[in-house]
């Protein structure tokens, strides 16, 4: 559990609720309430800007202009089909809030107003409430593939009726449509390779999906980083490398903003991939880039931690001491920022910090410095601005950093 700071000098601010988000920007009792604008009652630009909020990494700020368009839409708790863009982004909302179970009841209900995905997109319809069922079900496994098998079925359907008119006119929607064809199939792919890996036809699945993802993307990252997932899996390491080579030189050259750049995760995915098939040069120029798009990644700095020791291993194995401290040292900092991070978010994943502080310990022993390994405890209450609350936890957490 984390430390309780105090809250004299606190500057940590909590994620607000749903509540304290509306009553923060309610007007105090004793002020008349103002009048809502004609702008406030047009659920199209209530939702225009909850979408901008949810795109920016506000979802917080979104919820309650999202939920106010759906009350505009939808005065009662019935569902209707003026609603379905106000229930899916209030479904993709509550998914980057963490709360799960309330997306996917949203999503279940835009499945209930469009069972074969046949209103357009624009109206809310289409595939996308499958796919985000697909990997929010509470079964996995059998249940997620029925319910990718649903969003590509209705992939392939719109992906043939832009094909049929013609790709001049729609050369847009087509590149659109097959990109999210070939990321559900991959993501099939994963299905089969964790929760049903134990079918007889998984690998067969696999390479059957793996195929179709590449021959509708050939020039997309996604599908070559699933074949590398594969051939790793299948102890083909070769194989693996030359497809993450050819994943990752489709976009390294490109700026940040180019639209065939992977998304954040994607590529966080990619970097691991690099690390466990020993392409460290590229894993750490992929994690360095990363961490300039947003350096409160914990994840991040802790693979690219994770990734320089490793490199440091491989650089005494090959007895250049200089080079080896160097990453060692390199590898001490970015372990001792994810670990500086974590405390500050209060993050929650142990594992992850257990290997950590394990890692920063050996590298500090390795340096002939090991009281270093605590220091990040020091710098996060720096960084805080303020010192724990719980002097005698302190003291115990100290302790048992040095006894590493």
């Amino acid at each position: 559990m984390a430390k309780t700071k105090s809250s004299k000098r606190s500057k940590r601010r909590d994620k607000p609720t749903l509540s304290s988000a509306i009553l923060s920007k309610s007007p105090a009792k004793s002020m008349k309430p103002a009048k809502a604008t004609t702008s406030e009652l047009i659920p199209e630009v209530l939702l225009a800007e909850a979408t901008a909020l949810l795109q920016i990494s506000q979802p917080q700020e979104a919820l309650p202009i999202a939920h106010r368009a759906l009350s505009i839409l939808q005065p009662s708790s019935v569902p209707i089909l003026a609603a379905l863009p106000a229930i899916n982004l209030l479904g993709e909302i509550n998914v980057e809030l963490g709360d799960i179970a309330t997306a996917r009841a949203h999503f279940l209900s835009a499945v209930s107003l469009d069972e074969e995905g046949l209103i357009p997109e624009a109206a809310g319809g289409g595939a996308e409430k499958f796919l985000w069922l697909a990997q929010i079900c509470e079964e996995g496994g059998v249940e997620s593939v029925a319910w990718f098998e649903k969003g590509i079925k209705i992939l392939r359907r719109q992906l043939g009726h832009f094909q049929s008119q013609g790709e001049k006119g729609h050369s847009q929607e087509i590149l659109e449509n097959k990109q999210k064809l070939a990321n559900a199939l991959c993501g099939m792919v994963e299905v089969y390779m964790t929760d049903l890996s134990w079918e007889e036809d998984a690998e067969q699945r696999c390479e059957r999906l793996t195929s179709e993802a590449l021959l509708v993307a050939p020039d997309q990252s996604q599908p070559l980083q699933t074949l590398a997932s594969v051939r790793i899996s299948q102890l083909r390491l070769d194989d693996a490398r030359a497809a993450l080579s050819r994943s990752v030189n489709l976009w390294k050259w490109l700026q940040p903003g180019d639209p065939a750049v992977p998304d954040f995760p994607t590529r966080v995915s990619l970097s691991r991939l690099l690390i466990e098939t020993e392409m460290y040069d590229e894993a750490i120029e992929t994690l360095e880039r990363l961490i300039g798009e947003d350096d409160n990644s914990i994840e991040v700095w802790y693979l690219g931690g994770w990734c320089l020791y490793l490199m440091g291993d491989k650089a005494v194995h090959n007895r250049e001491s200089e080079e080896a401290r160097q990453l060692r040292i390199a590898a001490r900092e970015w372990l001792q920022n994810s670990l500086k991070i974590y405390e500050l978010l209060e993050y929650e994943d142990e594992k992850l910090k257990l290997h950590a502080t394990e890692l920063v310990g050996e590298l500090g022993e390795a340096l002939g410095d090991s009281d270093a390994a605590d220091e990040f405890d020091e710098d996060a209450d720096e960084l805080d601005g303020e010192e724990w609350e719980d002097d005698e936890n302190a003291a115990d957490k100290d302790e048992d950093m040095h006894d590493i």
